[in-house]
């Protein structure tokens, strides 16, 4: 199938992982952002939170990052200055972002990207821990 997907990704991240996989599972190639070594302009970046319908307190990631030794966790920093910290340093960026024509999600869990994706699955698909996400017909479980 053919429609313009993107995904910010992290290939050490298994829940990138597990959303590349979902999606190529629906028969898409998405355009593949590695997005620490090619991280989104700040427009871009803005522009995928909001669409995402997320804070950007929301989008910023704590866990494996310099969250808190950045003084990220103070509650007075405004989204201009976390945003400045996300771009300069882009592991603070929450992944995977996936862009599709039917939706932007901040794929966390990994199975939020079918809401954003086309019915057109090939069969089951199991994340790589072995949760069950789709069934023989390619239906969603989760």
């Amino acid at each position: 199938m053919t429609m313009d997907v993107k995904i910010y990704h992290n290939p050490q991240c298994g829940t990138s992982r597990n959303t590349l996989a979902m999606i190529r599972n629906a028969g898409i190639e998405p355009e593949v952002i590695e997005y620490l070594q090619t991280p989104p302009s700040r427009a871009q970046l803005i522009k995928m939170i909001a669409d995402a319908g997320l804070s950007v307190r929301e989008a910023i990631r704590e866990k494996g990052t310099p969250y808190v030794e950045l003084g990220l966790d103070n509650p007075d920093l405004t989204d201009e200055q976390l945003l400045d910290a996300m771009l300069k340093d882009p592991i603070l960026i929450n992944r995977p972002f996936v862009v599709t024509p039917l939706g932007t999600r901040l794929a966390r869990p990994s199975e939020v990207v079918l809401d954003i994706l086309p019915d057109t699955h090939k069969g089951p698909f199991a994340k790589e821990d072995g949760e069950q996400v789709l069934d023989a017909d390619g239906k969603r479980l989760v």
